[in-house]
């Protein structure tokens, strides 16, 4: 199927495997790949890994053992300054090309998955922009 500008319609690039992974709080990360797949059917691009009842270097050893298995090196994490984000940055420092995306929404998740034909990285930088710009305040309070 294409759209009527003849480009094709971002649902016929349909991902088939994990492109990154979601760390996070609680049910943070599974929730979201719930809502990327509701929305989009798409969920598989992400794996979830919840930070919950893990320390730091436990959260560390499951995000390197899950990348390094994977071959994925984009992680969205919950929390600029969380746990998951900083066993991430662990992994920067000795493990090249990671990307990191922190303070992940809905919007974001979202921009990535229909990036498929980009790069991984490309497209995480693309899907950061997208979910910084739809965050707003509405009314007057």
């Amino acid at each position: 199927m294409t759209s009527s500008a003849g480009e094709p319609d971002p649902k016929d690039v349909e991902p088939q495997t994990p492109r990154a992974i979601i760390a996070g709080h609680g049910s943070f990360p599974e929730g979201m790949v719930s809502a990327v797949e509701q929305i989009t059917g798409y969920g598989r691009v992400f794996v979830a890994l919840s930070n919950s009842g893990l320390t730091g270097e436990d959260i560390e050893s499951r995000l390197r053992t899950r990348s390094e298995s994977l071959g994925v090196k984009v992680f969205f994490t919950d929390l600029p300054a969380g746990s998951a984000t900083i066993a991430v940055r662990r992994i920067m420092r000795d493990t090249e090309g990671v990307i990191l995306v922190t303070g992940t929404n809905l919007a974001t998740l979202l921009e990535f998955v229909f990036r498929g034909e980009e790069t991984p990285a490309a497209a995480a930088r693309h899907a950061a922009e997208k979910g910084r710009t739809s965050l707003c305040a509405h009314g007057e309070g």
